[in-house]
């Protein structure tokens, strides 16, 4: 421990303060250095979360022993490594991750109700039904996030015509939906809203395609429907008729069209006929009237009062009468019809079948096309033709044709890219890479050049009190102190050499005199021992 005792008091305190710090400091810049270029490049795994999903994305992410890292005040950036960034979205998005998670029913399980105001329940109760409709449309197939507008008008005191509520309803989806699936979205919608009509809702997806317009009414609900009928029964022709002529010519090998003109006229009509070959009784009344007339019986005259004044006088004669009336009521048989035809007739089928020819090995071992007989065409055009409802007098149209079908272009190889491939075309984020690892290599070299190597140059640098040993050589001698320039004897003249000599030995033997001076001074007793021994000795 001598040794370093003695080079730590040569050094001194301050220097040796000096050192420890720029040690440290060296320390803390390599660290960084280090830490930065061993730390992996971060990227945006998933923004704009809410406190629901980033907790959940952070507890798989640590799960999986993952390094990431949050941003935000409540973490709704999380960044990951970027080579992994394509892995982990999928492998959350096959667990639902981020739900993406709305405001529901359960905001009013927050805050004090009593102290609520009318106005802040009725922006609560919309945002909680926005949410709840949000989370059932995200049950659906193919919805990966929805997003909900309703727009309920106010209610006002003696208003007589009110305006009817209305929606709009933003979907990310994961492919295309369904015409069945975009009705199925309209009416929950509208079954979940007092007062929502199905027609009043509309519907965007995130590439900003109208699926539903709620501003064109049931008119246009009517024709979209229509629509989706003629691509229904263009789809289910065109598959049967595939069906059909794959067995024939083999999977692949044919290619069909089908075009439906479907008529859109909606026809209403009634018709009453009568028929009077047949009767049928209704109803039949037969009336009987009888009468008596004549005589003066029963005539009241002063004559007829007088006693004895009707002896003398004859009997009047009377007349009799008899009616006799009948009435029958017949009813003609009449038919009232109601008939009332829908649009959407097939009103026109036009079909176009491509089929292709075959092939056998030729005479160099290659493939060689033939084309296909008259009849197995005529065939194939007599199957189309039943397959399809054929209707001569409809204007039905179909054609089935032979011709070469074009090789399809190569299968590019999606191979992963060289060390070379990837050096020769670097990508922005290797570009950046490469900058951050220059710059942090130039400010390392800065470092090592302007702090490290001087202070090894004066830690390496003996003290000035130290004597050094002399060391002769060919070209002369050299002698020096610690910090003192060099001595070197190059004179050729021999007197000259001898005298600097003379100086040197003179020089070496006073340092070494008082070196001695100074050991005997620190250490009198050790040096009496020393002397009482060489005397004994001698």
């Amino acid at each position: 421990m001598k040794p370093v005792l003695d080079l730590v008091a040569k050094l001194g305190p301050a220097r040796i303060a000096a050192m420890g710090a720029v040690t440290l400091t060296l320390i803390g810049f390599f660290a960084f250095i280090i830490l930065r270029v061993s730390r992996p490049d971060m990227g945006v795994l998933f923004a704009d979360l809410s406190m629901q999903d980033s907790a959940a994305v952070v507890r798989e992410l640590d799960a999986r022993g993952i390094r990431y890292e949050a941003r935000g005040d409540a973490g709704q950036t999380v960044m990951a490594p970027r080579p992994d960034l394509a892995r982990l979205r999928m492998d959350l998005a096959g667990k639902g991750l981020p739900s993406q998670g709305g405001v529901g029913y359960e905001i009013f399980d927050k805050g004090d109700a009593f102290s609520s105001t009318n106005f802040v329940q009725n922006v609560n109760h919309l945002r909680a039904l926005e949410g709840e409709l949000a989370r059932s449309i995200r049950a659906i197939g193919r919805v990966q996030a929805a997003r909900v507008h309703l727009v309920m008008p106010e209610r006002r005191l003696f208003e007589r015509d009110r305006e009817a509520p209305s929606a709009a309803i933003v979907l990310k989806l994961m492919g295309d939906l369904d015409p069945g699936q975009v009705r199925a979205i309209r009416h929950l919608a509208a079954s979940s809203v007092e007062g929502l009509r199905p027609d009043r809702v509309s519907i965007v997806d995130e590439r900003g395609r109208l699926l539903a317009d709620g501003a064109r009414g049931a008119d246009a609900e009517a024709g979209s429907a229509l629509e989706e009928k003629q691509v229904g029964l263009e789809r289910r022709l065109r598959a049967q008729i595939e069906e059909i002529v794959a067995g024939i010519v083999g999977p692949g090998r044919a290619r069909v069209q089908v075009s439906a003109q479907l008529d859109t006229n909606r026809i209403e009509s009634r018709s009453e006929t009568f028929d009077p070959e047949s009767r049928v009784v209704r109803s039949s009344q037969t009336r009987t009237e009888s009468a008596l007339t004549g005589g003066g019986e029963g005539q009241v005259t002063v004559g007829n009062e007088l006693p004895g004044a009707n002896q003398d006088k004859p009997q009047a004669q009377k007349d009799q009468t008899s009616k006799n009336e009948e009435t029958t009521n017949y009813e003609i048989s009449r038919v009232t019809k109601t008939e009332v035809t829908e649009g959407g007739r097939i009103k026109r089928l036009s079909v176009a079948v491509l089929v292709d020819g075959t092939y056998a090995t030729g005479p160099d071992g290659k493939p060689a096309y033939s084309p296909r007989a008259a009849a197995e065409i005529e065939r194939i055009a007599a199957l189309v033709r039943s397959a399809v409802g054929f209707d001569k007098a409809r204007g039905d149209q179909i054609e089935v044709a032979n011709l070469r079908l074009a090789e399809a272009p190569p299968v590019p190889d999606f191979a992963e890219p060289t060390l070379v491939q990837s050096l020769l075309s670097p990508s922005k984020e290797d570009v950046m890479r490469l900058v951050e690892l220059g710059v942090l290599a130039l400010l390392t070299l800065v470092v090592l050049l302007a702090v490290v190597r001087p202070l090894l140059r004066r830690v390496l640098t003996a003290d000035p009190d130290a004597p050094e040993a002399l060391v002769a050589g060919p070209g002369g001698l050299e002698a020096g102190g610690g910090g003192a320039a060099t001595l070197t004897i190059t004179a050729d003249n021999p007197a000259t050499r001898l005298m600097e000599y003379a100086k040197i030995n003179g020089q070496v033997q006073a340092e070494t005199v008082q070196r001695v001076v100074d050991m005997v001074r620190a250490s009198p007793s050790e040096t009496a021992e020393v002397l009482r021994n060489w005397i004994q000795d001698s």
